[in-house]
């Protein structure tokens, strides 16, 4: 599927940097992992698509506040989730290392690999409303939709952030001042079905288990631009599962009937092997699951390469009669993938199930 971007956006590097999709319809939304941005992109056809283009882009501070004090800063989207009348997106939370590039060596390569920074507007979680403007899904700040307004919403901004409430979980606070890149805290998917939001993270990956938090968001009623997480029944305002994906850490979500589609992939700094694992029932559990055996089934395989091709994005296309079909987007994608107006994703057939229709 060819992915085609504007002049600017590819100057950018958005399309060589894409971290998110999701598909609505006649539309794709996208992100990149080194903007504080939203793409749209529009389908050729509408029914059987070979392409899409027409980018627009939206910052996300003309729609929420964001925390950092520079409204341009990296807000590092690792996930897009559309439900209902919103779309979601999702920072990483994760903090950085500085890299050691090929003319750094002796005292400067240990000083780089020394410094550990952070990003305010990474620790967000923000709620999106979507209009039909001209036949085509747009976000917007504020619509009203049946005699009800939503405004775009975000948590992290004002309180307590993700990385707050982690402060003192017996698993992962201690990955809380490590950088994704070394096995620390990274969120790299989300899945929005009726009130549970999904978030997925690629690290920290605890003996071989991979952890999906899920949350339940609301409006706070003193402030319609905020999020606040209701409490589940134990007094805690997220609630965890863990899954065994042969080692891997997650880095996507995307509901399926009552499953969810887990894009499984190295955590760190490494690359492949890389899986589609579907999460049995996932979206109808009411307590923390460990799932295993029988629960989890891989899917279908992924490529990879050394240093290219790091799928990163998942999403359903329409269904095909010959069975759903995944479009999938890659970080640092290999050179062949890319063309003169912007990158080519893979559309892979998952296999039949029989289970959670």
């Amino acid at each position: 599927m060819r992915l085609s971007f504007s002049a600017g956006a590819r100057a950018a590097g958005t399309h060589t940097n894409l971290s998110a999709v999701r598909s609505d319809r006649p539309v794709l939304w996208v992100a990149g992992d080194e903007t504080a941005t939203i793409e749209r992109l529009v389908a050729d056809d509408p029914v059987r698509p070979r392409e899409y283009a027409a980018q627009t882009s939206t910052r996300l501070a003309d729609l929420v506040e964001l925390p950092g004090v520079d409204a341009d800063e990296e807000a590092d989207v690792e996930g897009l989730a559309r439900h209902g009348d919103f779309l979601w997106a999702v920072g990483s939370h994760s903090l950085r290392r500085r890299q050691v590039k090929a003319r750094h060596d002796g005292a400067k390569a240990l000083r780089r690999l020394a410094r550990v920074t952070g990003q305010a507007n990474r620790q967000v979680l923000v709620r999106l409303p979507v209009v039909d403007a001209d036949g085509l899904p747009t976000v917007v700040r504020e619509a009203t939709v049946d005699g009800c307004t939503h405004r775009s919403a975000v948590f992290g901004t004002h309180g307590p952030d993700l990385r707050d409430l982690l402060a003192d979980d017996e698993h992962l606070a201690p990955f809380l001042a490590v950088p994704g890149k070394d096995n620390g805290l990274d969120v790299e998917g989300i899945a929005v079905a009726g009130e549970r939001v999904h978030l997925g993270l690629r690290g920290p990956v605890l003996r071989g288990w991979a952890v999906v938090l899920e949350l339940r968001p609301e409006v706070d009623p003193d402030d319609p631009g905020r999020l606040l997480l209701r409490p589940f029944d134990d007094g805690r305002r997220y609630r965890k599962h863990v899954l065994r994906l042969a080692g891997l850490g997650v880095r996507d979500l995307c509901p399926h009937g009552e499953d969810l589609l887990v894009l499984a992939g190295p955590t760190m700094d490494l690359d492949g092997p890389v899986h589609v694992f579907r999460w049995h029932g996932a979206l109808s559990a009411d307590t923390p699951q460990v799932v295993r055996g029988d629960q989890l089934t891989r899917e279908v395989d992924l490529p990879f390469g050394a240093g290219v091709d790091h799928a990163e994005g998942i999403g359903l296309l329409d269904a095909d009669p010959a069975g759903p079909q995944l479009l999938v987007v890659y970080d640092s994608p290999a050179p062949e993938r890319l063309h003169e107006h912007g990158v080519t994703a893979d559309v892979v057939r998952l296999p039949a199930t029989t289970r959670s229709p």
